[in-house]
């Protein structure tokens, strides 16, 4: 379980440093996502479930896809350990939560917006870190 505990903080320590795609803030200071909201499960060997749920700072957020898809971006590039992604809006923070489920965690989905040149240059300004 300490294991877990620590490749939570972890996965964590990825994700707290995107930042915002429309403020100049990070995840971690609007508090979309916070230690809280990252579970990590082992479910193999050297092989782990990680499961995000972030809070969209306001409720009919349109961003909320796309910080779903930086947030998955950056854990693929980053994450050091084998891992099997999936990410939620937490319960009852958006009004189309359950669509934008789906969206974020299918791979296809996921692959043809990376494939738009707009939305991915958003994506990397919020995922690279900054210097």
């Amino acid at each position: 379980r300490a294991m877990e505990h620590d490749r939570a903080l972890e996965v964590y320590d990825i994700i707290r440093t995107i930042r915002d795609p429309e403020k100049p803030n990070t995840l971690e200071e609007l508090e979309v996502v916070t230690e809280n909201c990252v579970e990590v499960q082992e479910i193999g060997e050297d092989e782990y479930l990680v499961v995000i749920r972030f809070t969209p700072t306001v409720p009919h957020c349109s961003l909320a896809t796309l910080i779903g898809l930086c947030l998955r971006i950056k854990l693929q590039r980053c994450l050091p350990f084998r891992h099997k992604l999936e990410i939620y809006i937490s319960e009852g923070t958006h009004s189309t939560e359950e669509d934008i489920n789906k969206q974020i965690n299918d791979k296809e989905r996921v692959a043809a917006a990376m494939e738009n040149p707009n939305l991915r240059e958003i994506v990397e300004q919020c995922v690279t870190e900054p210097d």
